[in-house]
């Protein structure tokens, strides 16, 4: 909101104080402090070895890897929210190396991607040349801030000599296999030497391997690499012209970014196989120090869930389904399967059975009819919509009948879009009874149900009388006796569990198994600002590699990099990658290893999230033209140790939003990459911090158009803009709804060390919180008062003092010391500024000269949160070198503890004196002191004493007879 603020020019005349600390004496102290770290390199972190190598004494000390969330270079540049994670690792970094650690600490740029792309399809510039251009003003930015970043080691994702990388690391994926037995991958050379051999039989196949021809052989191989193509339902979004992963599906089934309609298709896409490190993904979770709430989130994505699968027989053939409850088979009184299941077509009836009811056809006079009328509706919705619990369940009969392998029974097979083709088999049992889903389907469509779990209430044993499912995991196991002495009557569900599988495994029609939610990760995307894959074809169709000698295969440049998009409701479309239309680009004449021959190069490119995947490994070498990471360099920064068993970086901290996709695809990477014998570390991050946002008052008109925020005023309460009166919702900030700050704009008020201070005082570093521009004040004058403790605003002169500080400030500076040593070592940041302060206004007030050794002291706390005014005053003291590197101050435990302490004597709960007592008293003496107390003895009047509660030094209870 608009307001005049005078604090930064000061009330007294400029003339009076020409060496006060004001707006334009920030900018000139920060502006010359930066050009002094750039030109020193004072944050660049020594290596043990390589072109970064640097003091051995530095890089002997304990280390420290700190890491912000890679940053997305917009046009429309930072806002003040922005920064607020940046500028927390910058203090917390800062902190480790004033305590003795040599710190990793520097910022690339995650710059591929549909941002970018849309931008220059938009405004007809290259997306290369936005970017660039984005990056750079981002980078000014950010060094306006201050922060001390390794820039040596900087990088963008779109720098061929990075993507080389990212494309050296999918061909180790795509050239390896998951071994489930020694639970790692493995080079899938290793597998075609067992199938040469006979060690291991040809999955699928009467023949051997080498009565197999070259494509039945890829074909083989497809079925086990960790990355393969395969033709697969996916999520295709007409309105932007490519497919998205389910994670970037929004539960309303649309696109993620622009907010499309996004269909089922089945297109031939390459995928990650995910899911072969499920359980480990799970297992290494809990030796990460991350918020449980995002540990919890990707427990749920992942969805481990143990049950059997199960075969109902189907016309001389079967239909196999995953279940949790296998005690409940004998409940199982129809099927459904997902509409897309390949054997729907197969046991399709021409005609619907005789007597079948009219509900179940949906209107249609075949079941060809229905199922080709429900699959076309069902490919309209996204998985989260499949699978949100709506009222009305919708299905259709395919005309097929199964069998219950337990009983024998006939049961109708359906199709109902909330059975998901991606989850366990695409089929279920349906046990309506004792499932709620299953219930609702059941009363729609008229279908049977059957009590088989005992409920625990007064409903009693007909479900054609209940409200809603019994649905119980301890219970009694009735109804549920069938053929061959199986009997599963009167046990419990763990018990039922256990005897059942065992009789499917013993009779060939199922095992125990476990299932996951968790996809194999869709890796194609139909766009042009991406990495091209490092693959080609061949006349056969066959995918090859690319040998490492022809990486990078760099992006062409094109003149048309628009995807082919459609009306965002036409499902019946299908992509045309930008990559397409060039010919010279896609086919090309190669020799791979025998002789030259024609290719043809794969057309899509990898999603955004690829390079985001390892840039972690890159900050540590980030010049190495021979390896991915020095292994010695790796080990270094990285390596498994005492507390981090997975190895990993020391901090790494960025939103929330990010607990699934990114985190959980680059916790996959380094688990190839470490089983392979290329890293040591098989987590990317060991310590993970979710910062809060700064949010801002949105102000719309009476159309709901957010309007300037800054130009909105304020009268009674109410607020108006241009005379009109307008709503004001707390909410996100951001160009769009016209409230955004920019740091510029606070750098240039105040300077970037009040900025820097403002975000981090403004509270708990993992809390939201409201922008308040007419707040930030109060971190201004904070340096202000600091600034005049030691420098004469008249005369520009240094005033400390050389005389011995009292006791009094020795206790305050010692308390201070030790109070934001804690919180900077703990990342609270707020609480740490706020005893900065406190010590600062006890100098103020004890006037006079400040003790040299105190106002070295204090210097070196703000060093970490303002360190451009903590540089200046640095120097002013007569000191020399930089701040960054000296040693943070260490308390006196002498003067930590007080010399005497408050203790408050409640008699019936009500305080009726207050004691000045030394810290170290003991239970005993203290309750001496409090009865000998002539307030305590008058209060009590004589009464006798029935109980007496201490809690030394600070509580006396008199509980009187």
């Amino acid at each position: 909101m608009s307001e005049t603020n005078s604090a930064a020019t000061a009330a007294t005349p400029a003339e009076a104080a020409p060496h006060r600390y004001t707006a334009a004496m920030a900018a000139d102290i920060e502006a010359r402090w930066q050009d002094f770290w750039d030109a020193e390199g004072t944050y660049a972190a020594p290596n043990t070895k390589g072109d970064l190598a640097g003091d051995p004494e530095l890089a002997a000390q304990p280390k420290k890897f700190i890491m912000d969330m890679f940053p997305y270079p917009s046009g429309a540049g930072l806002h003040v929210g922005h920064p607020l994670g940046y500028i927390a690792t910058d203090v917390y970094a800062r902190f480790q190396r004033m305590t003795g650690h040599n710190v990793l600490h520097t910022l690339g740029f995650d710059a591929f991607g549909l941002p970018a792309e849309q931008y220059a399809v938009q405004t007809g510039t290259h997306p290369r040349v936005s970017t660039e251009a984005n990056i750079e003003n981002m980078k000014a930015q950010l060094r306006r801030l201050g922060l001390g970043h390794d820039k040596r080691r900087s990088f963008a994702t779109i720098d061929p000599d990075y993507y080389k990388w990212t494309q050296w690391i999918f061909l180790q994926i795509f050239n390896s296999w998951y071994d489930h037995e020694a639970r790692r991958a493995r080079p899938i050379s290793e597998l075609i030497a067992q199938f040469e051999s006979g060690e291991r039989a040809v999955p699928g196949q009467t023949r051997g391997w080498h009565e197999l021809n070259h494509a039945e052989r890829a074909d083989v191989l497809g079925e086990f690499r960790l990355a393969y193509a395969s033709d697969a339902p996916v999520n295709w979004c007409p309105g932007l012209g490519t497919v998205l992963a389910n994670e970037e599906v929004t539960a309303d089934g649309r696109s993620e970014r622009g907010n499309y309609p996004v269909f089922k298709a089945k297109l031939r896409q390459w995928n990650m196989r995910i899911t072969a490190y499920a359980d480990r993904l799970l297992e290494d979770l809990e030796e990460l120090d991350w918020p449980e709430a995002i540990k919890l989130q990707q427990r749920n994505w992942i969805g481990r869930s143990e049950g059997a699968r199960v075969d109902f027989p189907i016309d001389g053939e079967h239909i196999t389904v995953f279940t949790t409850r296998p005690d409940t088979l004998f409940g199982a009184t129809y099927m459904v399967l997902a509409p897309e299941h390949p054997l729907v077509e197969k046991f399709t009836p021409a005609a619907w059975p005789e007597g079948t009811h009219e509900v179940w056809t949906g209107g249609h006079a075949t079941p060809a009819e229905a199922v080709a009328a429900y699959r076309a509706q069902a490919a309209s919705k996204s998985d989260v919509e499949r699978q949100a619990e709506a009222k009305d369940k919708t299905g259709v009969f395919t005309g097929a009948f199964a069998t219950n392998p337990v009983n024998g029974e006939k049961v109708p097979v359906f199709i109902a879009d909330y059975v998901l083709m991606g989850y366990g088999t695409g089929a279920i049992m349906a046990v309506p009874a004792h499932d709620s889903r299953d219930f609702a389907f059941a009363r729609a469509f008229e279908l049977p149900m059957r009590c088989v779990v005992e409920p625990s209430d007064d409903r009693g044993t007909d479900p054609s009388t209940w409200d809603d499912a019994f649905v119980s995991y301890d219970a009694r196991i009735v109804n549920s006796s069938g053929a061959d002495d199986l009997t599963l009557d009167g046990l419990g569900v763990v018990e039922a569990k256990a005897r059942i599988t065992e009789w499917l495994e013993r009779k060939g029609i199922g095992e125990g198994t476990v299932n996951f939610r968790l996809r194999d990760w869709l890796f194609s995307r139909q766009r042009y600002w991406g990495e091209p894959f490092p693959i080609v074809y061949d006349e056969d169709g066959v995918a090859h590699a690319l040998p490492e000698s022809m990486l990078p295969l760099e992006l062409p440049e094109v003149e048309d990099y628009s995807p082919r998009t459609f009306d965002p409701d036409d499902a019946d479309t299908q992509p045309e990658t930008p990559l397409s239309r060039n010919e010279e680009w896609v086919d090309v004449t190669l020799d791979l290893g025998d002789g030259p021959k024609k290719y043809r190069r794969e057309t899509n490119t990898m999603p955004n999230w690829a390079g985001s995947c390892w840039y972690e490994l890159r900050y540590l070498d980030p010049h190495n033209s021979e390896q991915l990471v020095d292994p010695e360099i790796e080990r270094y920064w990285m390596g498994p140790r005492q507390g981090m068993p997975h190895g990993g970086v020391d901090l790494y901290v960025g939103g929330a939003e990010h607990a699934v996709l990114h985190l959980l695809y680059a916790r996959f990477w380094s688990k190839v990459l470490y089983d392979l014998g290329h890293v040591s570390s098989a987590e990317p991050f060991h310590k993970l911090f979710n910062q809060g946002m700064i949010q801002a008052y949105v102000y719309r008109d009476s159309r709901g158009i957010a309007v300037p925020a800054a130009e909105v005023e304020e009268r009674d309460g109410a607020y108006y803009y241009q005379g009109e009166k307008v709503s004001r919702l707390l909410g996100k900030m951001g160009k769009s709804l016209k409230n955004a700050v920019t740091p510029d704009e606070i750098c240039a008020e105040y300077g970037a060390d009040t900025l820097r201070l403002y975000e981090m005082a403004m509270g708990p570093l993992d809390v939201s919180r409201p922008w308040d521009t007419r707040a930030v004040v109060g971190q201004f004058r904070l340096l202000q008062r600091l600034w005049r403790n030691i420098v004469d605003e008249t005369t520009g002169e240094v005033t400390v003092s050389d005389a011995e500080p009292d006791e009094e400030t020795l206790r305050a500076l010692h308390k201070a010391i030790d109070g934001v040593r804690g919180d900077l070592e703990g990342m609270r940041f707020n609480t740490a500024i706020a005893k900065v302060t406190e010590l600062n206004n006890h100098l103020t007030k004890a006037g006079g000269a400040v003790p040299r050794p105190v106002a070295e002291s204090l210097v070196l706390m703000v060093a970490p949160l303002a360190p451009h005014i903590a540089e200046e005053l640095w120097r002013k003291l007569g000191r020399t070198g930089s701040v960054v590197h000296q040693d943070f101050p260490v308390a006196d435990p002498a003067y930590v503890v007080d010399e005497s302490v408050t203790c408050v004597v409640q008699i019936k709960g009500k305080v009726k004196a207050r004691l000045e007592v030394p810290p170290t008293i003991s239970e005993e003496e203290l309750e001496k002191v409090a009865l000998a107390d002539e307030k305590v003895v008058a209060a009590l009047g004589g009464a006798g004493i029935r109980k007496v509660i201490v809690r030394a030094p600070k509580l006396v209870n008199i509980v009187p007879a």
